[in-house]
C-alpha cells in the first residue's frame, strides 16, 4: 500500500462529487452574492439553497443556519455572543473540550466577564451528568458548553439528557458537533440546543467553511460588523464555493448515513479485534466499545523506547495517524485530553480515525506495522 490514511478526525478527503460541485460554481457562478444583477442573484440563490439543504439535514429552519469560516469561528461566535447578548455569567464546560472552546472560555474568565466551572469526568472519560446538574443547581445565568463527541477519544455526550437539564434549569446549551455532523442523525427540532457548530472538512467537504446553528429563540447582535451578509450577523463576502461544497458534502453524508456508519463502525471494530488478538499490552482510551463515535479509536501501546517517535515511524511506514487533536500537532505540551482522563504518560497514545473510504485491508497493514515497531506480537498457543 502506498499510504493508509487513518486521520479522518483531523480532516477527511474531499469527495469527488463535492469537488465537481465547487468547480462548477467557480466556473459559472462567480458573481458577488450581494450584487443585484443576474450573476449576483444566481450566486445568492446558491447560498440560500445550500442553507436550506443544511437545515433539512439537521431538521431546523434555514433561518437558524449561518455560514462561518470554520468550526472554531462557530464555537467562538456561540460562546462570545451568549455572554455579549444573553446575560451569561457562568459557563460550565469540561477539561476535554476542543481548545476552540477551552481557550475562549478561559479568556472570558480572565477578563472578568464570566466564571468558568469544570464538570467532573467519570473514570471512562464521560462527562459526569450528576455533577453537571449540581453545577446547574448552584449557578444562574449559565451557558453549558460541551462537545457532542470528543475529537481525541471519541466519547459521545448524551445530547438528550444535557438538553433536558438545560431546559430544566433555564440554561443555554452550546454544543461543538464538529466531529459528529455528517456522522450522526440530528433532529434539532427535538433538542433544546441554542448554538451548534459544524465544519465541512470533517465530512468530506472543503476546508475553510463551516456553520453555526442559532436557535430562533436566541437573539444576538452581529459577530462581525461591516456588510449585511448572513442576515447582518457576519459581514464579509460569502465563500460561495465553500458553501456549495459544504452543502453537497452534507447532502451526500445524510443520504448515505446509515450505510456509512455501519461501514466505518465495522472498520473500527475490526481494528479493535485485531489489536486485541495480535498484540500484547494494548489498551484503549475512552469508552471505546460503549457510547463512542464510530470514526475515532484511541490506542495506548506498551511503554517503549520508540514512544516519542511513534507518529514519525508510522508516517515513514506509510500510515497517517495522530497523537491527539490535529490542532496541537507539533507542540510539546502533550494532549490536554489525555492528561484530563489520567492516561499513562509512559504509554504512547495514538488516535486512529476512520472514514468511508477506509478498508479492512488497510487495518491489516497497520496492525502488521505496529507489531514490527513494538515487537509485542502475541505468541500462538498450541
Amino acid at each position: 500500500m502506498s499510504r493508509v490514511y487513518f486521520d479522518n478526525a483531523a480532516t477527511t478527503p474531499i469527495a469527488k462529487e463535492v469537488i465537481d460541485a465547487m468547480v462548477k460554481v467557480m466556473e459559472l457562478d462567480f458573481g458577488n452574492p450581494s450584487s443585484v444583477h443576474a450573476p449576483g442573484r444566481k450566486a445568492r440563490t446558491i447560498i440560500e439553497e445550500s442553507r436550506k439543504s443544511v437545515a433539512k439535514a439537521l431538521n431546523c429552519s434555514p433561518g437558524e443556519i449561518f455560514f462561518t469560516s470554520c468550526g472554531t469561528e462557530a464555537d467562538n461566535m456561540g460562546i462570545r455572543k451568549s455572554v455579549d447578548c444573553c446575560g451569561i455569567k457562568n459557563i460550565i464546560t469540561s477539561a476535554i473540550e476542543h481548545h476552540a472552546v477551552l481557550h475562549t472560555v478561559e479568556e472570558l474568565e480572565k477578563s472578568g466577564r464570566i466564571k468558568m466551572h469544570l464538570v467532573n469526568l467519570l473514570e471512562n472519560g464521560h462527562v459526569d451528568l450528576n455533577h453537571l446538574e449540581e453545577l446547574l443547581q448552584q449557578n444562574s445565568n449559565v451557558l453549558i458548553s460541551l462537545m457532542h463527541a470528543n475529537n481525541e477519544i471519541g466519547n459521545m455526550l448524551d445530547l438528550e439528557k444535557v438538553s433536558e437539564l438545560a431546559e430544566k434549569y433555564k440554561a443555554l446549551f452550546h454544543c461543538d458537533t464538529v466531529q459528529t455532523i455528517g456522522h450522526y442523525d440530528f433532529d434539532l427540532s427535538k433538542l433544546n440546543i441554542h448554538f451548534l457548530a459544524g465544519s465541512a472538512h470533517k465530512f468530506n467537504g472543503p476546508k475553510g467553511i463551516g456553520f453555526i446553528y442559532i436557535n430562533h429563540k436566541t437573539k444576538i447582535t452581529p459577530y462581525i460588523t461591516g456588510g449585511s451578509q448572513e442576515r447582518n450577523m457576519r459581514a464579509g463576502t460569502e465563500n460561495i464555493y465553500g458553501i456549495a461544497g459544504l452543502s453537497k458534502a452534507l447532502e451526500m453524508a445524510t443520504q448515505n448515513l446509515e450505510n456509512e456508519i455501519k461501514h466505518i463502525q465495522e472498520i473500527k471494530t475490526y481494528m479493535i479485534d485485531q489489536l486485541k488478538e495480535k498484540m500484547n499490552g494494548v489498551d484503549f482510551n475512552g469508552d471505546t466499545e460503549g457510547n463512542s463515535l464510530c470514526t475515532v479509536l484511541n490506542v495506548s501501546f506498551p511503554p517503549s523506547s520508540i514512544n516519542e517517535m511513534i507518529l514519525f515511524k508510522l508516517d515513514i511506514a506509510g500510515i497517517s495517524a495522530s497523537g491527539g487533536s490535529a490542532c496541537t500537532s507539533g507542540s510539546n505540551a502533550g494532549s490536554h485530553v489525555m492528561k484530563a482522563i489520567k492516561a499513562n504518560p509512559e504509554r504512547a497514545a495514538v488516535r486512529f480515525s476512520f472514514g468511508k473510504y477506509n478498508t479492512k485491508a488497510e487495518v491489516d497493514f497497520v496492525v502488521i506495522k505496529l507489531i514490527e515497531m513494538f515487537q509485542v506480537k502475541k505468541s500462538v498457543e498450541a
